[in-house]
């Protein structure tokens, strides 16, 4: 790459323009973290720890008893979890053999889990025990394992939710429940001896991950991540924050392990730099700060409404959060008022930076210095380049100031698409630039803005929702004849609202609606308003203009 790139101009002190190739797989990369922090805790779960040589120790042990189930080099198996050190040790696990991690979200519904299922084809599942009849029976699995959370708990947590109170019972429903038919993830890890050390392991350009996004297209495809793209993209997070010291950071993964986002920076980022990871099964703002008290975290990746929230609450309580001295929000768009919040509160810097699933995922980042721009999404990470081109011809760059689609190249770029030729042509071009379909401008400086996006997902909470998915939950609501899905702004990113059209014929109220599409959407896509009209504005050939509906429902809004 070119190091008289002007946007390396304002890089943090310490940040190069390039980074060295990966060396190695992340197996390589687990191996050499237990090398050099084998005594230090890598994992805290509720205060229960694992330390980086008892993690390498599970993760061959775990490697072992996946060997047993007939798991070989390039297989797929699916990870079904929420963060949990059982997380941890499967994705190492999986990797070791040579075999194909596929993330999938514990709250999806059976339909979207089998969808997923089907069109990668792994015939082994691990997967949370609350979930596990989802996941049994669809596409390819043949062998579901199941993972109790609570064997992860320290023990006097384990004995006090055995006790007959209903808030307990309550507590342990949310946690565990029975898994019938599915193998004992614990039971197959205790009896497993470890993995010859002769067993090959995987190479830095073998498959290591399928990560299913909507792409630009917003039907959900697998996108092909290699153990280089991954590697690439932690030790360009490492680069970009200088001032971190390997074997001495605290991360929290508040972050869901399953996303890019907080597998990037949870899962190889935090082992590659020795940090411990202080696991949390979903955001709570309570559970965050009785860990600060126990564990101090020093370094937070979130998304906005997870920094306001827990900024809010700090100040209201009283609560100490001055250890984390890092910050990256990504996912959606920073307002300027919770940076200045979360700042006042931490004294610590929090930073906007940009990717996607197809780039591993971080690709821009705002400077960790006070080079930084807020309100933009910064400038390149070291490796990566960019380009502004016309959306119609992507042959044809944009003057700088002017806006036109973001191109990316760089080491952490995807490969394609599983097993679909067609839509990865149309996004990777042939000299390996990448198509991300938003529309962004970008000054004389490297800072980019994003300016709209040429793709119509909503980003709810920090996660995609595509628009067909919505509409196709809502097409099987009786009574529905035509829907349309939109984001409307909220103060905290969008929310997912429905137009649709109603058979006159058949009664339903818009909260009807909602509650039947809950059958087939995981709550977080499920339409926060649900919006009865005439019509929908449709193009000359048909189409819907999901545009012109939120335009309409933006203007009824504001009357």
């Amino acid at each position: 790459m070119d190091a008289t790139h002007p946007w390396t101009r304002s890089y943090a002190p310490g940040v190069p323009a390039e980074i060295a190739e990966p060396d190695g797989s992340l197996v390589d990369l687990l191996t050499d973290a237990a090398g050099r922090f084998g005594p230090r805790v890598a994992l805290d779960f509720y205060g229960a720890t694992t330390t980086f040589t008892e993690l390498a120790d599970q993760v061959t042990r775990a490697a072992e008893a996946l060997r047993r189930l007939g798991v070989s080099p390039g297989d797929r198996v699916a990870l079904v979890l929420p963060n949990c050190p059982q997380h941890v040790v499967a994705f190492y696990a999986v990797l070791r053999l040579g075999a194909v991690v596929v993330e999938h979200n514990p709250l999806y519904t059976a339909d979207e889990l089998d969808r997923q299922l089907t069109d990668h084809g792994a015939e082994v599942a691990i997967v949370w025990d609350r979930i596990a009849p989802l996941v049994a029976g669809r596409g390819a699995v043949r062998t579901v394992v199941a993972v109790d959370l609570t064997a992860a708990l320290p023990r006097l947590k384990r004995w006090a939710l055995r006790l007959p109170l209903p808030k307990v019972r309550a507590a342990r429903a949310a946690m565990t429940g029975p898994a019938p038919g599915a193998l004992s993830w614990s039971d197959l890890v205790a009896a497993a001896g470890g993995l010859p050390a002769t067993h090959p392991g995987p190479g830095v350009d073998d498959i290591a991950l399928l990560q299913y996004t909507g792409g630009t297209t917003g039907v959900p495809k697998g996108a092909v991540l290699t153990h280089r793209n991954l590697r690439a993209n932690a030790a360009q997070g490492r680069a970009w924050v200088p001032g971190l010291r390997d074997g001495a950071e605290t991360v929290y993964a508040v972050l869901p392990l399953f996303h890019a986002y907080g597998l990037t920076l949870c899962l190889t980022f935090a082992v590659g730099i020795g940090a411990t990871l202080v696991l949390f099964p979903r955001f709570d703002v309570d559970q965050v700060l009785d860990a600060a008290r126990r564990r101090p975290p020093t370094f937070l990746p979130a998304v906005p409404p997870v920094y306001a929230r827990l900024a809010t609450a700090a100040r209201e309580r009283g609560a100490d959060l001055t250890s984390i001295r890092y910050a990256i929000s990504g996912a959606m768009a920073l307002p300027p008022a919770t940076v200045d919040l979360w700042e006042q509160v931490t004294g610590g810097l929090l930073v906007e930076g940009y990717g996607m699933t197809e780039t591993s995922p971080i690709t821009l980042g705002n400077p960790v210095a006070p080079t930084r721009r807020p309100g933009t999404v910064g400038v390149p990470f070291p490796s990566t380049e960019v380009r502004i081109v016309d959306p119609e011809d992507p042959t044809r760059d944009r003057p700088a100031g002017e806006a036109g689609e973001l191109l990316v190249r760089g080491p952490q770029v995807f490969s394609g698409y599983w097993n679909r030729p067609d839509d990865t042509a149309r996004v990777l071009l042939p000299d390996g630039w990448l198509r991300t379909g938003d529309i962004v401008t970008m000054d004389d400086d490297g800072f980019v803005t994003v300016v709209d996006r040429i793709k119509e997902l909503i980003i709810t909470g920090g996660f995609n929702v595509y628009p067909s998915e919505v509409e196709e939950a809502l097409r099987r609501v009786p009574g529905v004849v035509e829907a349309a899905a939109v984001g409307v702004p909220t103060a905290d990113g969008e929310e997912v609202v429905a137009a649709v059209v109603l058979d006159v014929a058949v009664a339903g109220t818009p909260e009807a609606i909602r509650t039947a599409c809950r059958a087939h959407l995981a709550g977080y896509k499920v339409p926060r308003r649900v919006v009865v009209v005439e019509d929908l504005p449709r193009s000359q050939i048909g189409k819907i203009l999901r545009r012109e509906v939120r335009d309409r429902l933006l203007a009824d809004s504001d009357g």
